[in-house]
């Protein structure tokens, strides 16, 4: 087998099972359940992820003339994303049934969006960057406003689009202030150009003008403003799936970007990021205060976490790497995980929205309301769960680096986001008032196989990251070694820093 359909093998895997899921979508006679259809999305996804782990034994692959580079780096993130698009597909089979006839393509843009995400993460030209996240961004848009019938969905679709659009333009013109500053596009190259020559001042320009881009996909403040819209009228399950795996696509460009591409900078970019983090914690959680719809609640949410993870960026490379790898993982399982539960409760056409129709939630699903409570557990931080950890991994980093005031607010704002965490945890197991409306108190649907199997595999990832994190840790390393060992080809800057990982051993139990 070629070097170059080897590297992009799970891209193509994903392509030709979105291809065939709209062909067999084409001959299926309206009204006949589209769940097949899911169930092959499904297969399809999961022979990524194997294919995925077969990469990983066989080092670095590099395709393309150079600008497809699959590594240990680019897998970590291939599995994760895959991991989610399965837990959501898992969640949503039965979102569409007698609601939408055209269930079969919301599968097919799943993955079409998934092979857009993948070809950023291993990407290691900027152009091709792009193109992975247009590909990405096509199918979201799309996704955002799949709900036909309501004008929430409509409008959440058209405010991504425009201010989408917007960003990608900033990230393009970033692409074109490296090239001129430097005269290529090559990450490599870029770095190998600044570090020859005195850095211009065109060359942070354009990396500020690709932050300001993938920091929107991000939904980093001050970027942020979509978020909370296209939250709450996109559907539950295609919220869980973009507020994940998007993001941890984009982030991985942006690792790869400043350590690799820009690392005679960090002294200036680590700044910036400190600014960025800062900002997003605090308008995160002081917007989620004021919020008594669940979806608005968790949109400001991961804005706040967003800022969580931009701190790792500040840390010394090894430690920031790997802590920036290890709570994109958790953060995904925990998100996904309640908006999974979210999609449960409200159904398609999503009749439980605020925190007051939430009241109650114990008494009549005992089960969704545990699982929701342990993600939300995880989001806070809490011990026992995955978020713990995750948390204590990025503030140890950012401790060692010697950023103690980013530590400090960041913890200021753990114990914030505690007082709305906790406010829709005490609604869940309070009994719902004499004036609850009839929806409240209306016996609720059985979760259906699927569904629970997707989150029984969520709490165990979120738990798991807690009880026995050796096996991501290991994984995160390995992205971290690998990511450095790229940027180690480049002259180092005289102002760079190098730091011992915080990080326990890949080896080491706990």
């Amino acid at each position: 087998m070629s070097t170059n359909l080897l590297s992009l093998l799970p891209e193509y895997v994903l392509t030709l099972t979105g291809v065939l899921i709209m062909l067999i979508e084409a001959v299926l006679k309206p009204g006949t359940s589209r769940k097949p259809l899911g169930w092959l999305a499904i297969a399809g996804t999961t022979a990524t992820g194997f294919i995925s782990t077969y990469q990983l034994r066989l080092g670095v692959l590099t395709a393309f003339s150079g600008n497809i580079q699959v590594d240990a780096f680019s897998i970590f993130f291939h599995l994760l994303i895959a991991a989610v698009v399965v837990a959501t597909l898992l969640g949503s089979l039965d979102y569409f049934d007698g609601h939408a006839s055209h269930a079969g393509e919301y599968f097919a843009l799943v993955l079409f969006g998934a092979v857009g995400m993948m070809l950023m993460t291993c990407s290691v030209e900027l152009l091709m960057v792009f193109i992975g996240l247009e590909i990405s961004s096509i199918s979201t848009y799309i996704l955002a406003g799949f709900r036909k019938g309501h004008g929430t969905a409509v409008e959440a679709s058209i405010k991504y689009f425009l201010l989408g659009s917007f960003a990608t333009a900033f990230f393009l013109y970033g692409i074109a202030l490296a090239y001129g500053a430097t005269g290529s596009t090559s990450i490599a190259a870029i770095a190998a150009a600044l570090g020859a020559s005195a850095t211009p001042r065109m060359a942070f320009l354009a990396l500020a003008m690709m932050i300001v881009g993938l920091g929107f996909k991000v939904s980093a403040a001050p970027f942020h403003v979509w978020t909370p819209d296209v939250y709450q009228g996109a559907p539950a399950p295609v919220v869980g799936l973009m507020s994940t795996a998007p993001k941890a696509a984009a982030f991985a460009v942006l690792l790869r970007i400043t350590f690799c591409g820009f690392p005679q900078m960090q002294h200036r970019w680590s700044l910036l990021m400190w600014g960025l983090a800062a900002l997003s914690m605090t308008i995160g959680n002081l917007g989620a205060l004021k919020q008594t719809d669940v979806k608005r609640m968790l949109a400001y949410s991961s804005i706040a976490h967003a800022g969580y993870l931009l701190a790792a960026f500040t840390a010394f490379p090894p430690a920031g790497i790997s802590a920036a790898c290890f709570y994109t993982a958790a953060y995904a399982a925990m998100n996904v995980g309640a908006f999974a539960v979210v999609t449960q409760v409200g159904g398609y056409k999503e009749t439980l929205r605020s925190f007051k129709d939430y009241q109650g939630l114990a008494l009549r699903r005992p089960v969704l309301a545990a699982l929701l409570a342990l993600f939300l557990l995880s989001l806070i931080g809490i011990p026992f769960t995955g978020g713990f950890f995750a948390k204590f991994y990025v503030f140890a980093a950012v401790l060692q680096a010697g950023h103690v005031w980013l530590a400090v607010i960041g913890l200021i704002n753990s114990g914030v986001a505690c007082f709305y965490y906790l406010r829709l945890l005490s609604s869940i197991y309070t009994r719902p008032g004499e004036a609850a409306s009839a929806t409240t108190l209306s016996p609720a649907p059985a979760i259906s196989v699927p569904a629970g199997i997707g989150l029984a595999l969520i709490a165990a990832a979120t738990l798991l990251l807690f009880i026995l994190p050796n096996h991501i840790l290991h994984l995160a390393n390995s992205a971290s070694s690998s990511l450095r060992a790229t940027s180690a080809t480049t002259p180092p800057a005289a102002s760079s820093v190098n730091g011992q990982s915080s990080l326990p051993p890949s080896g080491q139990s706990r």
